[in-house]
This record gives structure tokens, C-alpha cells and sequence, in this order.
């Protein structure tokens, strides 16, 4: 099973996405941990391409979603938190209990955010979007520094929609 991977640069920092039988299995922020898949080639396909054009689209203010073939592995518990990260909006947050709430698990706070903390899928899954009970950024495998930077770009980009009326 052969896995590609290519790099990327933000303005936050040099991404990492790897791409495994036509899915995207990694997306992090280099430097991390996360070995790479066994057999990983770096080079480019497609489906790395179309990544890394809707990140630049993103990190531009161009683009809410993504649209990609997405792929982790993980428990049922953590694919239910990853996919309730998918569904908070562009822009908005929620907190560790909102998530553990949305999932039928509400005394699971600290299991949502070890689920986070597992989340090899950064940006396209929303992680950075949930905040502590008070407010306060918290836990964030990548930095605090960057979890901000994401929030106050999708902050100022949101406002930007909504002051043209593209909301």
C-alpha cells in the first residue's frame, strides 16, 4: 500500500498531507510526531493537489469547507467526535461539553479532547473550532499560537462574508 506525501506552506507554518489509496489520511503541521504511513513516496497525485489547492483557498479567505476524500482510523468514539468537528461552522466555536453533548456522551469533555488530540486530519477537521468551557484556547497538538491563528482568521474572513452579504 503505497502512501504520497507532499508539503505544504501557510501562513501558519509547513503542512504535511499524505495521501493512501485515494484518500487523505494526514494533514498536520510539520514538525510533529505522526510517523508517516510505511512506504510513503513524497510526490504529488491529484488527490494531493486538490488538497493543497483548497487550503490555499482556505488560507486565502477563499474557501469554508473542504471537500475532500477524508480517511482516519480510530474508535467509534473518536469518529463520532471527528465528525461532529466537521459540523461546526466556518467561523464558530464550541466547547469540549458541546461536543461531548452532541455525541450522547456529556460527562465525556477530556475524551473529546484526547479524540481531538488524535485528529491527523488538522484544518479539514475542525479541531482548533472548540474552545474551553470559559473561553480560553486550550489544547491544540499544533500550538495554541496556531489554533489562535486559525480563530482569528476565520473570524476576520467570516466578517468579510458577512459584511457583502454572502452569508
Amino acid at each position: 500500500m503505497v502512501a504520497h506525501v507532499c508539503y505544504e506552506k501557510s501562513p501558519l507554518g509547513n503542512l504535511r498531507i499524505v495521501e493512501q489509496e485515494g484518500w487523505i489520511v494526514q494533514l498536520l503541521f510539520e514538525p510533529t510526531e505522526v510517523p508517516l504511513p510505511e512506504g510513503t513516496e513524497e510526490g504529488t497525485n491529484e488527490v494531493l493537489e486538490e488538497a493543497v489547492r483548497q487550503l490555499r483557498e482556505y488560507f486565502s479567505g477563499q474557501r469554508q469547507e473542504f471537500v475532500l476524500p477524508l480517511k482516519q482510523k480510530g474508535t467509534d468514539f473518536q469518529q463520532r467526535v471527528w465528525k461532529a468537528l466537521i459540523e461546526i461552522p466556518y467561523g464558530e466555536t464550541k466547547t469540549y461539553r458541546d461536543i461531548a453533548e452532541s455525541i450522547g456522551c456529556p460527562k465525556g469533555c477530556r475524551a473529546v479532547g484526547m479524540a481531538n488530540h488524535r485528529n491527523r486530519l488538522m484544518i479539514v477537521v475542525p479541531c482548533h473550532r472548540v474552545i474551553g468551557a470559559d473561553g480560553t484556547l486550550t489544547g491544540y497538538a499544533a500550538g495554541i499560537e496556531r489554533k489562535e491563528g486559525l480563530l482569528q482568521l476565520e473570524k476576520k474572513k467570516s466578517a468579510k462574508f458577512c459584511k457583502n452579504g454572502k452569508d
